[in-house]
């Protein structure tokens, strides 16, 4: 039996060229961020007016000064604010962002402040969630901050293995905040997790490898690539995977 729900893809997307094969492979939505190995942190201000120019969908920027845990200090806090005026004068839909206190619970304050600093735009808080002590009562938190939407794995390492918790976040929530799935979201599992979950949000990244352009590669020398990430290559958003995801997410629609 098909769903008449109205389905949402966001696409996490490092680079203005990843956010073009977003929309282009038929993305609701584009999270913009940089520095993808590490998690995600606020990408510069060139790359945000970039990505306005060249997408229409909306466009949300992640407000992430570092990477590693979500529990900032002072400085850090003051640059996270004006970040999100940066983003706001450059063209964003919305922001992207959490803050934590020591204990693992979210910090209502400090959040509830970027929150009204984003205003009238939309706030997501991010799976800073899925590093909280306590996921319900972390919800209410975030509820009570004026976030509209939370992304979560279900404090799994994929959304796959947080199905249950997804499920019961979503119950929970009602209309009160939107419940994003988001972490290991691919073509082969997204039925499975719109279906079980009864989340109507996904965040995705659906990469492929790009190979260098450069012909001539020096076998002696490495300048900082990842493990496991070759150093002439590069990933970036697939267009044809993120239209598979979009096709499936509209067949369910009904």
């Amino acid at each position: 039996m098909q769903s008449s729900k109205k389905y949402m893809l966001e696409i996490c997307a490092a680079s203005v060229a990843s956010a073009i094969s977003a929309e282009r492979g038929g993305a609701d939505r584009v999270e913009l961020i940089s520095s993808l190995s590490e998690g995600g942190v606020t990408p510069g201000a060139a790359t945000i007016r970039l990505a306005r120019k060249n997408i229409s969908i909306g466009l949300f920027v992640i407000i992430r000064p570092r990477a590693g845990d979500f529990c900032y200090s002072g400085p850090e806090f003051e640059v996270m604010k004006e970040d999100i005026k940066t983003a706001k004068d450059l063209g964003a839909d919305g922001m992207v962002s959490g803050i934590l206190l020591p204990d693992g619970s979210v910090d209502i304050k400090r959040t509830s402040e970027l929150v009204q600093l984003t205003k009238p735009l939309e706030f997501s808080f991010h799976r800073a969630f899925d590093m909280t002590s306590d996921p319900f009562e972390a919800l209410n938190d975030i509820i009570s901050s004026g976030a509209d939407r939370m992304l979560t794995s279900g404090q799994k390492n994929k959304a796959l293995e947080g199905v249950e918790l997804i499920r019961q976040l979503v119950e929970k929530a009602g209309d009160r905040i939107i419940i994003m799935a988001g972490s290991g979201i691919s073509e082969e599992n997204i039925r499975e997790l719109a279906l079980k979950t009864g989340a109507q949000e996904f965040h995705a990244t659906l990469r492929g490898m790009v190979d260098s352009r450069m012909k001539f590669r020096n076998p002696a020398i490495k300048m900082g690539g990842m493990p496991g990430i070759p150093e002439y290559g590069h990933s970036e958003t697939d267009e044809n995977r993120v239209r598979k995801v979009a096709e499936i997410l509209h067949e369910l629609k009904g």
